[in-house]
């Protein structure tokens, strides 16, 4: 057993490894780190309930998210416009929600509501779009050049790119928007942004999920450096209040090393499992902890 003395915490120190590595293999195939998952087991399992628990989500991602950029880039499946409009837009945002986490939130149950709202929303926009018949990919798409992402542009009014033989595209300002919105929820619930940006580019703006994972992953890592920068800076300013606000980073890395492990392989796999597979399997976790998180914040 380990004592974790940021978090207040103990356990073993193979358990946030094994936890991390088998979220992340499935999440990280929709362009999700896990984190959004992360979070009650380390609420409900480990017991870890603080403002902190938000800023050692993001080391998560921080530590998690390379590897699974890196298979996604190396496959050619990295929007660029995607990633700099989501970067931009989300930045302020998730200073913002960072705020919103530690002066209006810290207490256990109300976040629990909270974040059980948030999940709620991306599960049902998820099961919204599960049968999305524009987006197939066939096995002899994945072994040539089609499954890779070509022709891509962008200007002040649209983004988009060649993916399939298809031509998608997305408003730019309607993404920036999005995006905003987006980063501050994420930074209020230390996920980055990427489990709820993820499912709109999928469900709002019709982009295929085998062409977002990668954008949403790299722009959730970029914000999340932010956000335990900013957690870490506006620490010292609450050290009177009794909140623990800078992250554990012990309990930080142990949950990155086994996601930085799931994330590859599960960036490895995405393109060998159907899409409807990949947003059902999801949907279906998402809601049951949605679930679980606003029951348990009512009832106490």
């Amino acid at each position: 057993m380990i004592e974790f003395p940021v978090s207040g915490i103990e356990t073993y120190w193979w358990l946030p490894i094994s936890v991390a590595f088998v979220i992340s293999s499935l999440t990280s195939m929709a362009g999700v780190s896990g984190a959004f998952l992360l979070l009650p087991f380390q609420i409900s399992i480990l017991g870890f309930t603080g403002p902190a628990v938000s800023s050692t989500n993001l080391v998560y991602n921080i530590v998690a998210i390379p590897s699974g950029v890196y298979r996604y880039y190396h496959e050619k499946r990295m929007v660029w416009p995607i990633v700099g409009v989501i970067v931009l837009a989300t930045l302020p945002g998730v200073f913002l929600g960072a705020l919103i986490r530690v002066n209006y939130l810290p207490d256990p149950s109300t976040f629990k509501i909270f974040a059980g709202l948030v999940l709620l929303y991306i599960g049902i926009r998820l099961f919204v779009n599960i049968f999305n018949k524009r987006e197939v990919v066939t096995g002899r798409d994945r072994q040539k050049d089609r499954f890779n992402v070509t022709g891509t542009y962008f200007n002040i009014k649209q983004l988009g790119y060649e993916f399939n033989n298809m031509t998608y595209g997305a408003s730019t300002p309607g993404l920036m928007v999005l995006s905003f919105t987006v980063g501050i929820i994420g930074g209020t619930y230390g996920i980055g942004g990427g489990a709820i940006i993820a499912p709109f580019l999928v469900a709002v703006f019709r982009l295929p999920v085998h062409t977002i994972a990668g954008p949403a992953l790299l722009s959730t890592f970029v914000t999340s450096v932010a956000g335990v920068l900013f957690y870490s800076i506006i620490a010292p300013y609450y050290k009177n209040t009794g909140l623990t606000i800078a992250p554990d980073w012990m309990l930080g890395l142990l949950f990155g090393i086994g996601g930085a492990i799931g994330m590859y392989i599960g960036a490895r796999m995405q393109k060998f499992v159907p899409a409807v597979v990949i947003k059902s399997i999801l949907a279906v976790i998402i809601l049951l902890v949605a679930a679980k998180y606003i029951l348990g914040g009512f009832l106490g």
